[in-house]
C-alpha cells in the first residue's frame, strides 16, 4: 500500500525533487504491461515512486493543449497519450485519493468535504467511467459525494467528446426554486459592460437583452473601476431595474469586482448587491494572486443569508499563467476549483432546507486567457465539454463563457461552430451581449442573437418565471412567439417607465430612448435593434461593424511599437523583454514578463545613478497587446504629461526618465520595480505606474495604467509584488475614459495606495 507520506516536493518550475527538468518535447509513455496502473509503471521505470513522473503521466492523459505543454506534462504524441490513459484507467480511485499530485489547504478542504464510500474506492477510473456512462442520473448522483475533485478530473481525461456529451445530457443540478440548470433549459447571464462604467450603457444593454427574451440568470457587469462607490453605483442601477419590474425573487444583479469590494458596496447600500462574485483558483498560492484565502471566502459566505449566495468564475490555465502551475495539469487545477466552490456551497446550504438554499453557480470562462492556454477551436470545444461535465459531477450549476481572445486562432465563424459542438452537453447558461464583441473586455463571446438561434436549434427553454415576464411585457405573445416588439429595447424601456409610473406619453419616452441609444453608440457600446432575415441574424450594417472591429483588432495585435514614437517620448529609456519578436510575445506571454539581460543592466545603471536620492515613482510604458493604443493621436501624450504634472504638484518625487518596454506585459513592470527599488535604504514606500496597451477588439484602442506601491523590503523579494496589491485604471482613450479624467483617477488611486501601506 502506498503511503501518504509520498506527497512531497510540490515545487514549481517543472522540476522533480531530484532537480530533473520536465521533458521539453512532451512526455513519452511506453506501452503498459497487462493490468499495469500508474504506480506499477512508475515503480518499473523509476525503481521508486517519483512525484514528477506521476504528475506527467496524469497530465499526459489529457487532450493536447498548449498550457499543458508549457507545464511539461503534455504527451509527446497520440501513442503516449493513449498509453497514459490506459495506465490511468487501471488505477484505483482509492490510490488516486491517497497519493495527491499536489497538497495544500484546498486539497485538504476537498478531502474533508468528500464522503468516503469503500465501494467506489476500490473501483478503477475505467470502471468509474463505465458506471457514469451507463447508469441513470439518480445512481450517478448517489456516488457524486464520494468523488474527489482529482478523481473527477482524471475521469474526464478518459472520455471522448461524445462520451462527455452523454454525461452532460443526463446529469443536472438546477438552482433552487427555478428551472435554471435543468434538462432542456439554457439560461443567460446578461453582461452589460461599459468601457466607462456609464450607468446608461449598462441599463440599456439590459433593456436590449430583454427585448430578445434573453437574460434570466443574472445581470452581471464587469466593472472598469474597483472603487466601492463606483461599484455601488452600478449595483444600484441594476438593482433598480430588477426591483422596478419586481423580479428580485427571480434573478439577481452583480458587479464582478473583488468580493471585498462588493462587501464594502453592500455596506454603503445595504440589500442592493444581489449575488456576490469571486474569481477562484485551484491552489492556495494561486488564490493569493486574487487576494483570496480560504478563511476570507468562508467568512464572506457566512454573511450570505438570502436567496443569492455566490457566483464564481474559473478557467483552465488561469493558475499557471499567474505563475502558479505547481507542476500539474490544467484539468486537475480546474477540477480543484470546482471542489472549492462545492465546499463553499455546502457552507451556504448548512442547516437550510433545499427550498431556502442560496443560489451558487459557476462560470467557466473557457477561452479568455489566450493562446498560451490553447489556440484552436477544437481545443476550445474540448475545454468547454471537460469543464461542463466536471462541474455537473461536482453537483454544481455550471455555465460557460464560450469565448476567445483576439490573439487566439479562433474566428467569429469558428465561435459559432464551437457553440454548436458544445450545446448538446446542455450547460446551465451562457453569456449574453448585444454582439459577440465585448465593448470593454475586448474579447469574443455569445451575443443575444446566439441565444435566439440556440433556442431554435436545440429547443432549449428559458427559466419559466422569466419567460412569463417576457410575455408580461409583450416581447412574447401568450404562445411564446415573438411579437412586433421583439428586438425593440425602447419598448422594454417604455415598460420600465410605465412601472415607474412615468407620466410622459409613449411618443416622448420613445424620443428619449432614441437619444439614449445614440449617446451609447457614440461611446462605442453597441445596442442591437430588430434582426436580419432570421430572428437570430444581426442587421447587415451591425454585422459588418462587428467584423470591422475584429479585423482592426488583428491589425492592432500585430503592430510593432514604432522606434520613432519611442524616441519622441521625453527622457525615454528603451528596454526589451525576453520575447524574441512579436509572435513569441503573443504566443508565449511569459517571455514578455521577464526583462532581457541588457534591460536589467540598464536598470541597474539607472539605480546606481540615483545614488541615495531614490524617487518615489517610476513611470513605465509598455506596448502590450495593442501598441496603437499608445501611438494614436490624443492618447498617451496628454495622459503622460498630465500625470507627470499631477504627481509633481502633489509632492511625489518622480523619476527623471520614463522607461519604455518593447514586448512588455504587466509583470515586466514589477521586474523593473524590483531592480530599481528593491531593498532601498529608506522607509518611504516606492511605486510604479505602468502604462500598457490593452487587448484590442473594442475599437477604442484603450490603454491601462497599473498602479503598484510597496515598501523597498517588499520590492526586494523577487516575485513578492504581484497583481494582488496592484490596482488598474483601464479603458483610457479619447473615445472611452478621456486621458484628462484618467489622470485624476490615477492620482486618486495612487494616493490611496500610499495611504494603505
Amino acid at each position: 500500500m502506498l503511503s501518504t507520506s509520498l506527497v512531497l516536493g510540490q515545487g514549481y518550475d517543472l522540476f522533480s525533487p531530484s532537480g530533473r527538468p520536465a521533458p521539453a518535447e512532451g512526455v513519452v509513455v511506453d506501452t503498459p504491461l497487462k493490468d499495469e496502473d500508474l504506480f506499477a509503471y512508475i515503480q518499473r521505470k523509476q525503481g521508486k515512486f517519483d512525484l514528477t513522473c506521476y504528475r506527467q503521466l496524469i497530465g499526459a492523459a489529457n487532450a493536447f493543449k498548449e498550457g499543458d505543454q508549457t507545464l511539461g506534462v503534455a504527451a509527446k504524441d497520440a501513442t503516449s497519450r493513449a498509453n497514459a490513459r490506459t495506465l490511468l484507467a487501471a488505477t484505483k480511485l482509492g490510490d488516486l485519493n491517497r497519493i495527491l499530485v499536489f497538497q495544500d489547504g484546498i486539497s485538504d478542504l476537498i478531502n474533508q468535504k468528500t464522503l468516503r464510500q469503500e465501494t467506489t474506492q476500490n473501483w478503477t477510473v475505467g470502471e468509474l467511467k463505465q458506471y457514469v456512462l451507463t447508469s441513470p442520473e439518480e445512481d450517478i448522483k448517489n456516488i457524486i459525494p464520494s468523488l474527489t475533485s482529482d478523481t473527477i478530473g482524471c475521469l474526464v481525461k478518459l472520455m471522448s467528446n461524445d462520451e462527455l456529451i452523454v454525461v452532460g445530457q443526463k446529469v443536472f443540478n438546477p438552482l433552487p426554486n427555478s428551472q435554471i440548470g435543468s434538462k432542456g433549459y439554457l439560461s443567460a447571464r446578461v453582461q452589460p459592460n461599459s468601457p466607462t462604467d456609464h450607468p446608461e450603457d449598462i441599463a440599456w444593454q439590459v433593456f436590449d437583452a430583454w427585448s430578445y427574451a434573453v437574460g434570466d440568470l443574472l445581470l452581471g457587469t464587469n466593472p472598469v473601476s474597483s472603487e466601492p462607490k463606483s461599484v455601488a453605483k452600478i449595483e444600484a442601477t441594476l438593482f433598480d431595474i430588477i426591483t422596478t419590474f419586481r423580479l428580485q425573487d427571480t434573478l439577481p444583479n452583480c458587479v464582478l469586482s473583488h468580493i471585498d469590494v462588493q462587501a464594502q458596496a453592500e455596506g454603503l447600500q445595504p440589500g442592493t448587491t444581489g449575488i456576490w462574485f469571486q474569481s477562484l483558483a485551484g491552489t492556495e498560492a494561486a488564490n493569493q494572486t486574487f487576494d483570496v484565502t480560504l478563511d476570507k471566502m468562508f467568512a464572506h459566505m457566512s454573511q450570505r443569508h438570502g436567496r443569492y449566495g455566490l457566483y464564481a468564475e474559473t478557467g483552465q490555465g488561469a493558475d499557471f499563467t499567474n505563475g502558479h502551475g505547481a507542476g500539474f495539469d490544467m484539468v486537475l487545477h480546474e477540477a480543484r476549483k470546482y471542489g472549492f466552490v462545492r465546499a463553499l456551497q455546502q457552507q451556504l446550504s448548512k442547516e437550510k432546507t433545499p427550498e431556502k438554499t442560496p443560489w451558487v453557480f459557476l462560470n467557466d470562462v473557457a477561452g479568455f486567457i489566450g493562446p498560451e492556454v490553447f489556440r484552436t477551436k477544437e481545443q476550445l470545444v474540448r475545454c468547454c465539454l471537460e469543464d461542463t461535465i466536471m462541474g455537473k459531477l461536482h453537483g454544481l450549476t455550471i455555465g460557460l463563457d464560450i469565448c476567445s481572445t483576439l490573439h487566439m486562432d479562433v474566428t467569429l465563424d469558428d465561435l459559432d461552430w464551437c457553440i454548436a459542438q458544445v450545446m448538446p452537453a446542455n450547460p446551465a447558461y451562457l453569456m449574453a451581449l448585444p454582439t459577440k464583441n465585448d465593448p470593454m473586455l475586448s474579447y469574443l463571446t455569445t451575443a443575444f442573437s446566439d441565444h435566439v438561434r440556440i433556442r431554435e436549434q436545440f429547443g432549449y427553454k428559458v427559466n419559466d418565471a422569466m419567460w412569463d415576464f417576457f410575455k408580461q411585457i409583450e416581447i412574447l405573445d401568450a404562445q411564446g412567439r415573438p411579437t412586433e416588439h421583439f428586438g425593440d429595447p425602447i419598448w422594454v424601456y417604455y415598460q420600465y417607465c410605465l412601472a415607474k409610473r412615468d407620466p410622459r406619453s409613449k411618443e416622448d419616452i420613445y424620443a428619449e430612448g432614441q437619444k439614449c441609444i445614440a449617446r451609447i453608440r457614440k461611446r462605442g457600446v453597441p445596442i442591437t435593434e430588430g434582426h436580419g432575415q432570421q430572428l437570430w441574424d444581426l442587421l447587415p450594417e451591425l454585422d459588418a461593424e462587428v467584423h470591422r472591429l475584429y479585423e482592426d483588432a488583428k491589425v492592432s495585435l500585430w503592430t510593432e511599437l514604432d522606434p520613432v514614437f519611442t524616441a519622441a517620448i521625453p527622457a525615454s529609456v528603451a528596454l526589451r523583454t525576453q520575447s524574441e519578436d512579436r509572435k513569441d510575445y503573443v504566443y508565449h506571454p511569459e517571455s514578455g514578463e521577464k526583462l532581457a539581460a541588457q534591460a536589467l543592466k540598464t536598470l541597474r545603471e539607472l539605480r546606481t545613478n540615483w545614488g541615495a536620492t531614490i524617487p518615489d515613482v517610476q513611470i513605465i510604458i509598455s506596448d502590450g497587446l495593442n501598441p496603437r493604443a499608445l501611438m494614436d493621436k490624443g492618447h498617451l501624450t496628454p495622459f503622460l504629461n498630465g500625470l507627470q504634472k499631477a504627481l509633481q504638484e502633489n509632492q511625489y518625487a518622480l523619476s527623471d526618465q520614463t522607461l519604455v518596454i518593447q514586448h512588455g506585459r504587466v509583470r515586466a513592470g514589477y521586474a523593473c520595480g524590483e531592480t530599481l527599488f528593491g531593498n532601498a535604504n529608506t522607509q518611504r514606500q516606492k511605486g510604479i505606474i505602468h502604462i500598457i496597451g490593452e487587448r484590442p477588439g473594442s475599437g477604442h484602442h484603450n490603454f491601462s495604467a497599473y498602479l503598484t506601491v510597496a515598501a523597498p523590503s517588499t520590492w526586494g523579494q523577487t516575485g513578492q509584488v504581484d497583481h494582488d496589491i496592484s490596482r488598474v485604471i483601464s479603458g483610457i482613450s479619447d473615445t472611452a475614459l478621456p486621458p484628462e479624467q484618467a489622470v485624476t483617477d490615477t492620482l486618486r488611486v495612487f494616493q490611496q495606495l500610499y495611504t494603505m501601506i
